[in-house]
């Protein structure tokens, strides 16, 4: 069975470059082994990389030993529900791709709260 986006459609694929996701499989695809939920597809800032490195998760440092990079600001990445709810009540959340977010980060949030903070490209063509 597809997965849904919050509007109930199939879910579209976050990033591939950097490859994301719980599975790293470019998805923010979620199941009951995803004890963090796994499952909003954000654009990186450098004010949430900051905040989620002085919450414990460093998602800026190369960890080759992992395959990943580090994520800079711009990069699309699968984040927490609760990670992302953390960043908006302290007021640094991360702009939403919200076709690429998966149906349960309604579980957490409501579709008021994502559609506010839904990432809009300033200019045509912008990634």
């Amino acid at each position: 069975m597809q997965a849904l986006n919050v509007w109930g459609e199939d879910l579209v694929p976050c990033s591939y470059d950097p490859l994301t996701g719980y599975y790293r499989d470019g998805c923010c695809q979620t199941d009951a082994d995803d004890h963090g939920t796994h499952v909003i597809c954000a654009r990186m800032t450098q004010e949430f990389l900051i905040f989620s490195l002085q919450r414990g998760n460093d998602l800026m440092t190369p960890r080759p030993e992992y395959r990943f990079a580090g994520l800079e600001p711009g990069d699309r990445w699968c984040l927490c529900a609760l990670r992302w709810k953390e960043a908006l009540e302290a007021g640094v959340a991360p702009p939403v791709i919200l076709d690429s977010t998966h149906a349960n980060a309604l579980e957490v949030l409501s579709l008021a709260q994502l559609k506010a903070h839904a990432w809009r490209p300033k200019e045509a063509g912008t990634p």
